[in-house]
């Protein structure tokens, strides 16, 4: 018998105080636990980029950390980044307004992995997307509607 081990961690703001096993993946705690379905799961390799959270403001691949290691830290999912759907995020308004996505399965995990690129790089080329956007796989779209989104996203938030 696995043993719970007693974690607090912030996530979107709200903390959470929960036990968890210590094997568990942050993606799966995301999902099982919380109940924050956005942070799909893909490959479970860290491969594809569908898991990609903010951990402590960074993009990282949630299906390679385990519950346990955020202990202390703050999250947060795509659930975090609009505070309803009425007042999105510039970079997720900008995916609607340019039409960044087909099937959606990858945009929670593209929309986190740009949410630090875009603070870090407000005036991006388009090599400098496609190049932070190369961790993220898309098998339905071209990648060019998300590049567009993104410079669209870029000068909303100037």
């Amino acid at each position: 018998m696995t043993q719970s081990v007693p974690i607090t961690l912030t996530v979107n703001e709200k903390e959470y105080k929960l036990n968890v096993e210590p094997r568990l993946l942050l993606s799966d705690f995301l999902r099982h636990e919380l109940g924050l379905t956005g942070t799909h799961v893909g490959c479970e390799h860290g491969v594809c980029g569908a898991c990609t959270i903010l951990f402590d403001g960074e993009s990282m691949r949630s299906c390679l950390i385990f519950a346990v290691q955020a202990d202390g830290h703050n999250i947060t999912t795509v659930e975090g980044l609009a505070k309803d759907k009425d007042n999105l995020h510039p970079l997720q308004q900008s995916f609607w307004e340019a039409h960044g996505l087909q099937c959606g399965y990858c945009t929670p995990g593209i929309l986190m992995t740009l949410i630090p690129f875009l603070k870090q790089n407000p005036n991006p080329s388009e090599e400098d997307i496609r190049h932070a956007l190369s961790g993220n796989l898309c098998r339905c779209t071209g990648y060019q509607h998300i590049v567009d989104a993104v410079k669209l996203a870029a000068e909303k938030m100037k």
